[in-house]
């Protein structure tokens, strides 16, 4: 007859097992691909239909919305995805600058169907999760910004008052 400390001990380790196993499979699954605008445009063929998270610099010119439809249309330039490469050139607000002037930067048109984010303009930096679209164009289901600008401009009033 097994010891009872024995069958305590294998039903932890059991738990713990599948604890272990439920982790790594949920975190496997949600794993998505960071792609810039470039990498994304080197891998377009294979990357058409698979859900991937890309990032760049909104051109403001380009900001169309649908407020009947939600429909809201955009451009973004190709922005590095090297912190240090961010960093040695002067910050998150200066690259996205440069990179919507830049016309030799590679461009992605995107598409996303919901209400308009109150930080779309001109040099904001879009995070986008979606996938990409055998015509192109990068249907986007979510969409994040960080307006850099927005935030340092607010910097010097607080440290003031």
């Amino acid at each position: 007859m097994p010891n009872p400390k024995f069958k305590f001990l294998l039903g932890g380790l059991f738990i713990l097992a599948a604890v272990v196993y439920l982790i790594f499979s949920s975190t496997q699954a949600s794993a998505q691909y960071f792609l810039t605008v470039d990498e994304l445009l080197d891998q377009q063929a294979a990357m058409v239909d698979k859900n991937i998270r890309v990032s760049g610099a909104v051109i403001g010119d380009s900001i169309e919305y649908d407020s009947n439809e939600l429909k809201l249309s955009f451009t973004v330039a190709h922005v590095t995805g090297d912190n240090n490469e961010i960093e040695k050139n002067g910050g998150l607000a200066v690259v996205l600058h440069q990179a919507v002037i830049n016309p030799a930067n590679n461009t992605l048109k995107v598409v996303y169907v919901g209400v308009k984010p109150d930080l779309m303009r001109n040099e904001a930096q879009a995070i986008m999760t979606g996938h990409m679209g055998a015509d192109g164009v990068f249907y986007a289901d979510e969409l994040l910004l960080k307006c850099p600008t927005k935030y340092e401009e607010a910097v010097p009033e607080q440290a003031e008052g």
